[in-house]
């Protein structure tokens, strides 16, 4: 795909790009993007090299409109102090406006600070808390994608209403995945099941799911809710298959991704339930993002939703910035607040809108991973099981405590 901006790939704290910037000054009619996620741990198949290529995407689509626009990365190591420290370099000598993805729900909520107090963007696609539109949100922030409340509601409920009432969950503990339980054990009792036990393992250390899965196996529950993403997703499937709890058990993955289900395996991981804002075969729109970048995605999957999330959100982003124009391009706040006022649209997520506590509401797909016998295709791995509207899908806004929100 032809790229006409300067796209630079930095390192862990981007200094090919550094010496490049002060080389030239700080340039007015310069906006820098700095995606910021997993490289190298759990998370890097789900964001990483492949959340720079869908940004990248956007960037050459927005073309040129009046000003540079510069694209850098880094890998925060899914941790907070890392990833702090990278975002104070970007902004204090970088001059980076906004930073984009940020896997981990610690990390987001430690850079969304840093942002406000820099009066930067974040344009979140990775972190899955909803606090980032709660009790956490700020007028820098903006939460594309998903998060702990829509993957909970789209999942939870949807399988209480097709038998599966009774649950166990296994939790990664950490804020991702203690969020994450929490609102699905809500959405169980509320559709009338119950929640017949938990297990709450180590992140990121644990490999062996045994223990967490014999406790659930011994519960009475019919459906396991991993409360996890990436590498402990795919492991804890694998390792309930070989317990032989597949055939007793639905499991329910609450947050994951075509690509997992690769990793897992197509035969273990038929069956397997997960919800989506965005799937690479979904509709037209979809498929045509996918085309466009599936030759520079690591090796050549399609776009999952994240990624696709840093393309939507970079496009729209840049719309807002050539909106404020150039006294307040490398305004923060008065940015997100253009990106709020206007309507979201793209081939990735179709149209939706921001509201005003930073979340951007489109439609939740509830999927079930296909047989193998029903692949069309290499990576024809989901089928559509169920809709939720997009005003439905999310936390309402009267229920987060964000102080952005007026009475």
């Amino acid at each position: 795909m032809p790229i006409s901006r300067r796209l630079i790939v930095g390192t862990a704290l981007a200094a090919p790009y550094v010496a490049r910037a002060q080389s030239s000054g700080a340039q007015s009619n310069v906006v820098r993007i700095g995606v910021l996620n997993d490289r190298s741990g759990p998370y890097r198949d789900n964001t990483g090299a492949g959340s720079v290529v869908c940004a990248q995407a956007a960037v050459a689509e927005f073309g040129d409109q009046g000003f540079r626009v510069e694209l850098i990365s880094a890998d925060h190591q899914n941790k907070p102090d890392v990833s702090i420290s990278i975002a104070r370099q970007w902004f204090d000598r970088d001059q980076v406006d906004m930073v984009l993805d940020l896997p981990t729900s610690s990390v987001a909520l430690a850079v969304a600070g840093v942002v406000r107090d820099k009066n930067k963007v974040m344009v979140n696609s990775g972190g899955g808390t909803a606090d980032l539109t709660g009790v956490a949100c700020t007028p820098n922030t903006v939460h594309w994608t998903y998060d702990t409340f829509m993957l909970s509601r789209s999942t939870a409920s949807q399988l209480v209403k097709a038998g599966g009432d009774k649950w166990f969950f296994i939790t990664a503990d950490y804020v991702f995945g203690q969020q994450l339980e929490r609102d699905a054990a809500r959405f169980v009792v509320a559709s009338g099941g119950k929640v017949m036990g938990r297990a709450a393992y180590p992140f990121p250390e644990t490999t062996d799911f045994s223990s967490y899965l014999l406790q659930a196996q011994a519960s009475g529950a019919n459906v396991i809710g991993f409360a996890s993403a990436g590498n402990d997703t795919v492991n804890g499937v694998k390792q309930a298959h070989e317990f032989g709890l597949n055939k007793s058990m639905r499991m329910a993955a609450l947050l994951a991704h075509p690509t997992d289900v690769d990793a897992i395996g197509r035969e273990l991981a038929q069956g397997l339930y997960l919800t989506g804002s965005f799937y690479w075969d979904l509709n037209d729109g979809t498929r045509a993002l996918t085309k466009r970048v599936i030759d520079q995605m690591p090796q050549k999957h399609p776009p999952n939703m994240i990624q696709a999330g840093c393309y939507a959100g970079t496009l729209h982003y840049l719309k807002a910035v050539k909106a404020v124009g150039a006294a307040k391009m490398h305004d923060g706040a008065a940015v997100v607040a253009q990106m709020k006022a206007m309507p979201t649209e793209d081939i990735a997520f179709g149209r939706g809108r921001i509201r005003e506590d930073g979340r951007a509401l489109f439609p939740a797909y509830l999927f079930e991973a296909k047989a193998p016998k029903d692949m069309r295709s290499t990576w024809d791995v989901l089928k559509l099981v169920a809709t939720t509207p997009a005003e439905e899908s999310w936390r309402p806004v009267s229920e987060g405590g964000c102080s952005l929100v007026r009475s």
